[in-house]
């Protein structure tokens, strides 16, 4: 990720994002493997390898009667699946700062991974040229 100051056209002065964050929805994934303790967490250590990130803590929970959340602390920033077995879904949160990482390739694995029979995927460049204006909301519209 580039991270200099850049003119757009108009002249205005771009900060370079300082993150990429990635949402990642995995659906049709076999019931078993997201109640899974022990694969949940190996997976989002696998992950956090494949995002070229440094692994600084990883926490999960085993939710009764089913489900799982896990968190990986990075040094970049973090990593997190919750899993809802009953209906075969995970959502995937990663956000990584810095030149070097690669979230998107954590999420291509973990789709994979976690056998998801369908998966969406977004990407947002945090920070950048709004942190230089003024405050002001900005609506992000989810469809």
């Amino acid at each position: 990720m580039n991270m200099t100051m850049t003119v757009d056209g108009d002249g205005a002065t771009l900060e370079a994002p300082v993150g990429v964050h990635c949402i990642l929805e995995l659906y049709q994934c076999p019931p078993a493997l997201l109640n899974d303790s022990e694969f949940v967490e190996a997976a989002v250590e696998e992950a956090s390898r494949q995002a070229n990130s440094t692994l600084l803590s990883l926490r999960a929970h085993r939710f009764e009667p089913q489900g799982i959340t896990a968190i990986a602390l990075l040094a970049e920033s973090h990593l997190s699946v919750h899993t809802w077995p009953e209906r075969g879904y995970a959502a995937v949160d990663i956000f990584t700062c810095g030149q070097r990482t690669t979230p998107e390739a954590a999420c291509h694995f973990l789709a994979g991974r976690f056998a998801a029979g369908r998966f969406s995927f977004s990407v947002l460049r945090r920070g950048g040229r709004f942190t230089t204006e003024e405050p002001h909301f900005i609506q992000h519209e989810v469809v």
